[in-house]
C-alpha cells in the first residue's frame, strides 16, 4: 500500500465502518422506562390449530400479552431489516452530507450566543469558587506548579551532569548522536513524569476534589501535553544544535516548525480543555459550537503550516540517502499537499461524526490522534530509509552485480519496514476510534464487507512480508556466492570464465518458484477472504495444467530436461560450454531455456530441450598448450630451459601465483614442419585466467628468445631458376616474374591459414 493512499483508504475505512459505531453507541444505551415483562410461553411441538387453543385456554392475560408483544416486535424488526438493507447509495451519500453541512450552518446560526455562553460558563465557575476562592485558587496552582517544576530541575540537571556531552559535529557518527539524543530525550520524559507526579501529591495535600477536577485538565492538556510534544520535537528537528539534527531540513525551517508544533499542541489542548470546561459549567456540547471554531482554526493553522512550509518539509522528506528512487522524490514534493489534504479530511471526517450527534465519540480526540499518525507516515517513511541505510549490512564483495544486490536488498528492507509501519498505524487509529478490527464484521452486509476488507488487507500485508523476506534472504545469498567465484577474462577478449558455484546457479530459479508460490497461495487467500468461491479457480488450474501437459508437450520437454541438466550439474551462470556447437558464457537460466553470450557480444537463446551435448570449457581447472616455431638450427634443450626459468619465475609473481595449478613448463619438440621445429609448452590454470596468463607468457618469451638470440621462424618462399646463381644478373622482367610467383605463395598461405581461424571459430 502506497502511503500516498493512506488518507483516502482511512477516510474510507471510517466511513465505513463509522455507522457501526454509532448504531452500538445508540443501541447499547439502556432505556429507563423498560420494565420486567412476563416471560411468553413456548410454543407447542408440533403447532396445530388444536394445540394453539389448549395453550390459549391454559395462558394467564399478562402471558398472551407477552406473546404478542414479542410476535409484533420480531415483525418490527424484520421490517426494519429489510429498509435498513435496501437503503440504496444515494440515501448513504444524501445523510451523509446532511451530517456534513448541519454542523456548519448550526455554527454559524449559534454565533450570536457563543460569546454570551461563555461568559456564562465563566460566571458559572467564578461563582462556584467566589472571588477569594479564585484567589486562592491561583495561588495554589502556582505553588503547586513551582514544587513539581523545582523537582523536575532538580531531577534533569543531575541527571544532566552524569551523562556523556554532546558528541562532536565532525566526529560523531549516527550512534553517537541517536544515543546523546534518546539520553536527552529520556532525561526531558523523566522529568515530566517527576513533574506530573510531584504536582498530582502536592496537589492532593493541599486542593480539594472539585479544584482537583478543575485544575487537572487544564494542567495535562495545557502544559504536559505542549510540553511533550516540544521535547519530541527537539529530538527530531534539534533546532538549535543543526549538527545533532537527524532529519535533513534547514536550521530556518526547523525553528519554525519546531515553533508551530508546540504551537498546535497548546491549540489543540485548548480546545479539548474548552470543551470539557463548559460542558463542567453549564454550557452543553454543541451548544455554542465553539468546539467547531476552534477545531476548524486548528486544522487551518495546519494548512498555513503545511503551505509555508512547504520547502523545508520536502527537503526534509527527501532525506540524506543518496539512492532515492522516482517514487521517494515524488513523495517528498506531494508531502505538503498531503498535509493539506489529511488536515481537510479530517475535519470533515469530524463535522459528520458530531453531524451525527456523536459528541461523545469526539471527547477522547481520535480525529487528533488519526491526523498526527496521518501527518507521521510519510516521516516515518523517511525514518525507515534512513535506519536501513545505517543498519543495513554491508555489501558483499564488488562489481555491478554486487551493487545491484545491495541496493535490492535495501528496497526490499525498506518495503518491508513500510508495510509494518502502515500495519501500527492502522491499529493505533483504528483503536483510537474504537473500531475493533477483529469483530468489526459481527453483523449487516456491511459491516460484513468491511470485515473482509480488513482480513484481504491483512493477508496481503503478510504475503508480501513474506515474499519480501524471501526475496531479501535469497538475494543476499545469491550475492554472495557469484561476489565469491565468478571471474571472466574481459581483457583477453575470450570466454572460457570460471563460473558461479552451483547454488548460484540454481539460486535465480528457487527465487523465481517461491515468488511464484507465494504470491499464488497468498492471492487464493486473499481472494477467499472477499467471500469468493475459489475452488473453480483451483479447478481451472488444475485443468490448465492438463492443457498445458498435452498440448505444450515440447514446454514440458524443455522444462523436464532444465530439470535434468541442472540435477546433473552440467553447466552453471558464469561458464563457457559448447552446446551443439553453438559457444558461449552461461549468462542467464530460465525454467525452460539457457542464455549463451559469445566474446563477441552475440546472445544465443537455447532450449534445454533442443540440447543433445554440452561440453563445459570452465569446470574445476584448465590445460593450455602454447607452441613457438624456431629455426632448424636452434637447440631444442636452450629452449626448454627457457620455458622452465619462465614458469619458475611466474610462479613468484604475485599477480599469477595463485592462478597457477600446475607451472609454465616445455613439452619438448612437437614436430617439424616446412618452415622449422615446433616446441610446445602447457600450463593448467584456474578456469577464467588462463588466457591472461597466456598473454603473459608470450611476451616473456619474446623477451627471453630476443636476449638468447633465438629467432622465431619465418616462412619464406625460394624460387631456384637453373643457371642463375646470382640475383643481382636477372633483369626486370626475371624480378617481375618471381615477386608474382612469391606473392601467390604468400596469397595462398594467408588464406589458409585465416580458413583455419575460422574452422576453430
Amino acid at each position: 500500500m502506497q502511503i500516498r493512499f493512506l488518507p483516502a483508504f482511512f477516510a474510507f475505512l471510517i466511513t465505513l465502518t463509522l455507522p457501526v459505531i454509532l448504531t452500538a453507541q445508540v443501541s447499547g444505551v439502556s432505556n429507563p422506562s423498560e420494565t420486567t415483562q412476563i416471560a411468553a410461553p413456548e410454543l407447542p411441538d408440533p403447532i396445530s390449530p388444536e394445540a394453539v387453543r389448549e395453550m390459549v385456554a391454559r395462558m394467564s392475560d399478562d402471558q398472551v400479552r407477552a406473546m404478542l408483544l414479542d410476535r409484533l416486535d420480531a415483525v418490527a424488526q424484520a421490517e426494519a431489516s429489510v429498509t435498513q438493507s435496501s437503503a440504496s447509495l444515494t440515501d448513504v451519500i444524501t445523510q451523509t452530507w446532511t451530517a456534513f453541512y448541519t454542523p456548519i450552518v448550526e455554527a454559524f446560526l449559534r454565533l450570536p450566543i457563543l460569546f454570551s455562553k461563555q461568559i456564562e460558563a465563566f460566571s458559572i465557575f467564578g461563582a462556584t469558587f467566589g472571588a477569594s476562592g479564585l484567589l486562592v485558587l491561583s495561588g495554589l496552582l502556582i505553588v503547586v506548579l513551582g514544587i513539581g517544576y523545582a523537582a523536575e530541575v532538580l531531577v534533569t540537571k543531575t541527571l544532566e551532569r552524569r551523562s556523556k556531552s554532546a558528541p562532536n559535529a565532525e566526529g560523531s557518527n549516527l550512534a553517537e548522536t541517536l544515543g546523546f539524543l534518546a539520553r536527552r530525550l529520556g532525561r526531558e520524559l523523566l522529568g515530566l513524569v517527576v513533574f506530573y507526579v510531584v504536582i498530582r501529591i502536592v496537589g492532593a495535600s493541599f486542593l480539594d476534589a472539585e479544584q482537583v477536577a478543575v485544575l487537572a485538565p487544564a494542567v495535562r492538556l495545557l502544559i504536559l501535553i505542549p510540553r511533550l510534544i516540544a521535547a519530541l520535537s527537539r529530538f527530531a528537528l534539534a533546532p538549535h544544535r543543526p549538527e545533532l539534527r537527524l532529519l535533513s531540513v534547514s536550521d530556518h525551517w526547523a525553528n519554525y516548525l519546531h515553533r508551530n508544533m508546540i504551537g498546535l499542541g497548546l491549540l489543540g489542548g485548548f480546545t479539548l480543555f474548552i470543551v470539557e470546561f463548559n460542558a463542567r459549567f453549564g454550557v452543553p456540547v454543541g451548544e455554542t459550537r465553539l468546539g467547531f471554531w476552534l477545531n476548524l482554526a486548528l486544522h487551518a493553522y495546519i494548512v498555513i503550516i503545511a503551505w509555508t512550509a512547504r520547502e523545508g518539509l520536502t527537503d526534509m522528506m527527501r532525506g540524506k540517502d543518496p539512492d532515492r528512487t522516482r517514487y521517494d522524490e515524488q513523495v517528498a514534493r506531494f508531502y505538503p499537499y498531503f498535509g493539506m489534504m489529511v488536515s481537510v479530511l479530517t475535519w470533515a471526517l469530524v463535522t459528520i461524526v458530531s453531524g451525527y450527534g456523536n459528541f461523545a465519540l469526539l471527547f477522547k480526540a481520535p480525529h487528533y490522534t488519526t491526523m498526527f499518525w496521518l501527518l507521521m507516515a510519510p516521516l516515518i517513511d523517511t525514518a525507515i530509509r534512513g535506519l536501513v541505510r545505517h543498519l543495513q549490512p554491508p555489501m558483499i564483495g564488488e562489481g555491478p552485480v554486487a551493487e545491484q544486490a545491495y541496493r535490492s536488498n535495501k528496497r526490499s528492507l525498506i518495503r518491508i519496514g513500510r508495510v509494518l509501519a502502515f500495519g501500527l498505524i492502522v491499529l493505533i487509529i483504528a483503536g483510537a476510534w474504537d473500531i475493533d478490527l477483529a469483530n468489526v464484521a459481527s453483523a449487516g452486509a456491511g459491516e460484513q464487507f468491511a470485515g473482509n476488507l480488513i482480513e484481504f488487507l491483512v493477508i496481503c500485508a503478510i504475503g508480501y512480508i513474506v515474499y519480501e523476506l524471501v526475496s531479501l534472504w535469497i538475494n543476499r545469498r545469491l550475492a554472495q556466492e557469484r561476489s565469491a567465484s565468478m571471474t571472466t577474462d574481459q581483457e583477453a577478449g575470450e570466454g572460457g570464465g570460471a563460473g558461479g558455484s552451483r547454488l548460484a546457479t540454481v539460486l535465480p530459479l528457487v527465487l523465481m518458484t517461491a515468488q511464484i508460490t507465494i504470491g499464488t497461495i497468498f492471492g487464493l487467500l486473499a481472494i477467499g477472504s472477499l467471500g469468493v468461491d475459489i475452488t473453480p479457480l483451483l479447478a481451472g488450474a488444475g485443468i490448465l495444467g492438463l492443457a498445458i501437459g498435452f498440448g505444450a508437450q515440447k514446454l514440458v520437454t524443455d522444462i523436464v530436461s532444465g530439470v535434468f541438466f541442472l540435477i546433473d550439474d552440467a553447466f552453471r551462470v558464469g561458464e563457457y560450454v559448447d552446446v551443439g556447437g553453438t559457444m558461449g558464457t552461461v549468462e542467464k537460466i530460465s525454467i525452460r531455456s539457457m542464455q549463451l553470450r559469445h566474446h563477441r557480444g552475440n546472445v544465443h537463446t537455447i532450449p534445454y530441450g533442443g540440447v543433445e551435448k554440452v561440453t563445459n570449457f570452465s569446470r574445476d581447472w584448465v590445460i593450455m598448450k602454447l607452441m613457438f616455431t624456431v629455426p632448424f638450427d636452434t637447440d631444442p634443450n636452450k629452449v626448454k630451459k627457457i620455458f622452465k626459468k619462465i614458469g619458475a619465475e611466474m610462479l613468484e609473481d604475485p599477480l599469477f601465483k595463485d592462478d597457477f595449478l600446475e607451472p609454465f613448463k616445455s613439452q619438448g619438440v612437437f614436430q617439424f614442419d616446412d618452415v622449422g621445429i615446433v616446441m610446445r609448452g602447457k600450463f593448467m590454470a584456474k578456469p577464467g585466467t588462463q588466457f591472461t596468463i597466456r598473454k603473459e607468457i608470450y611476451n616473456r618469451v619474446r623477451n627471453a628468445f630476443k636476449e638468447n638470440d633465438i629467432e622465431f621462424a619465418r616462412r619464406e618462399v625460394r624460387v631456384a631458376i637453373p643457371g642463375m646463381e646470382d640475383h643481382d644478373d636477372l633483369n626486370v622482367e626475371q624480378q617481375t616474374a618471381i615477386g608474382a610467383a612469391a606473392g601467390g605463395a604468400v596469397q595462398a598461405q594467408v588464406e589458409q591459414e585465416a580458413a583455419a581461424d575460422a574452422k576453430k571459430k
